[in-house]
């Protein structure tokens, strides 16, 4: 897609609602075209953050395994945007570029950790079955309790959401992010 196809707002477009939650998240320090776009719904945009913060933030998963987990969605969703927002969430969780870019062969690769290997194998599971295989879940339960393993079903969702939320509005890339 050349041009969004709801372009995120500008400054000068923002007003009630949408400015109260823009300037929530550059409160934040989270000023992306994701949420400059999803405002045009202020709404939906509002109750929506409710369950995306805690995935991103309050979730029992660790932070890299969750990273992991996202990047792989967003490769597997083709999901320029997603991918490239998650490859700076996941350089502040410890991954390396060499790990980063790792993420797109998947679970097969040389050099992940047991449970590495099992977040993305059940990333692919969910993605391509909607379930995951009770090999996986067993395989993750010998690291995870069910708590975690539930928010990595959750993970993948919501993030499978986001990515066709993306690409179906044509959500541009912010000027700082890294593309394919």
């Amino acid at each position: 897609m050349t041009e969004p196809r709801i372009a995120p707002l500008t400054d000068d477009e923002l007003e009630g609602r949408a400015l109260e939650i823009v300037t929530s998240l550059r409160d934040a320090g989270r000023q992306w075209n994701v949420f400059l776009t999803l405002v045009h719904h202020p709404d939906l945009t509002r109750r929506w953050q409710v369950f995306a913060n805690h995935v991103l933030f309050k979730s029992t998963m660790p932070g890299r395994e969750r990273e992991l987990a996202i990047l792989r969605t967003g490769w597997l969703c083709d999901s320029e945007y997603e991918f490239a927002q998650h490859r700076v969430f996941g350089h502040d969780e410890g991954l390396t570029d060499e790990e980063i870019e790792r993420v797109k062969v998947g679970p097969r690769a040389e050099g992940w950790s047991p449970i590495e290997q099992a977040v993305l194998e059940a990333t692919d599971e969910l993605h391509h079955d909607y379930r995951i295989s009770d090999e996986t879940w067993d395989a993750l339960g010998e690291h995870w309790n069910d708590q975690q393993r539930m928010d990595l079903v959750f993970a993948v969702g919501q993030y499978t959401l986001v990515s066709m939320a993306l690409r179906t509005f044509g959500v541009p890339l912010d000027d700082f992010l890294e593309g394919w």
